[in-house]
C-alpha cells in the first residue's frame, strides 16, 4: 500500500493572527503562495495514484501551486467547523473560558449555516474520509496527497493511527507543510512529520530541524 501525504495549506491572514479559520473562504497570503510553489518538488518525489482536496480557495489554490493535478474536491477535508469561535483567537476564547482546550471541548454554537463541530463529529468526517483513501490506494501501488487544513488533518492522522479524535492535539501542523502516513508490518506510522521544502538538504534528506511552529 503507497503512503499517504497530508499538505496542510499556504499561510492565511487569518493563520498568520491565530484566528480560527474554519468555513470562512480566505485566500493565501504571497508568502502563503510562496510556501504552496516550493511544495512542489518534495511533493513530487512521489508517484500519486489521487488526489483530494479541501474545496475551500485556499487549499485549492495551495494544491494547484504545489502541482497537484487532477485532485477531487471533496467537502469532507474541510476544516473544523468552529461555529461561534469563527474568526476568534484561542487567547480571546480563553479570556472567558481559561481551561478551554478545543480537541476536549469543542467549540460555541453558531449560526444555522455553520452551527459548529465537536471532537467526535470531526473524527466522523475523518473516518469517512479514510475510507475514500483507502479505496484509492487499493486501485493503484502509488500514494495518495490530500490538501486540507490544520486541525483537521490532526484528527485524521489521530484517527488512521486507531486514536481518538482529540489525539489530535498531539500532532503540531504548520501551514505549507507536508507530512507522510506509512505502514510499518501492516501498521500505520507517521513517517515524517510537519516537512518544509527547506528541511531538505541538496541531496534529499532531512536536515537538522525540519520544522516550528506557525500560527495556531
Amino acid at each position: 500500500m503507497g503512503d499517504l501525504l497530508l499538505v496542510r495549506h499556504g499561510e492565511t491572514e487569518w493563520s498568520l493572527s491565530g484566528r480560527h479559520t474554519g468555513r470562512t473562504d480566505v485566500p493565501l497570503t504571497d508568502n502563503g503562495r510562496e510556501q504552496a510553489r516550493r511544495l512542489a518538488p518534495l511533493i513530487a518525489r512521489h508517484h500519486i495514484a489521487a488526489a483530494f482536496v479541501s474545496p475551500m480557495q485556499r487549499a485549492r489554490e495551495t494544491a494547484r501551486l504545489a502541482g497537484v493535478g487532477g485532485a477531487r474536491v471533496d467537502a469532507d477535508l474541510c476544516e473544523w467547523d468552529y461555529g461561534g469561535y469563527e474568526g476568534v483567537t484561542t487567547v480571546e476564547i480563553q479570556r472567558s473560558r481559561p481551561d478551554w482546550f478545543l480537541f476536549r471541548d469543542g467549540v460555541a454554537p453558531g449560526p444555522p449555516e455553520h452551527p459548529g463541530e465537536g471532537p467526535e463529529e470531526v473524527g466522523e468526517r475523518a473516518d469517512r474520509m479514510l475510507a475514500k483513501i483507502d479505496a484509492a490506494l487499493a486501485e493503484s501501488e502509488g500514494s495518495v496527497v490530500v490538501v486540507s487544513h490544520g486541525h483537521f488533518l490532526r484528527v485524521l492522522t489521530a484517527r488512521r493511527l486507531g486514536l481518538p479524535a482529540s489525539a489530535g492535539a498531539l500532532f503540531q501542523l504548520s501551514t505549507g507543510t507536508m507530512s507522510r502516513l506509512g505502514t510499518e508490518h501492516r501498521r500505520h506510522v507517521v513517517a515524517g512529520w510537519n516537512v518544509r521544502p527547506d528541511a531538505y538538504c541538496s541531496h534529499g534528506s532531512l536536515a537538522a530541524g525540519e520544522a516550528g511552529p506557525d500560527g495556531h
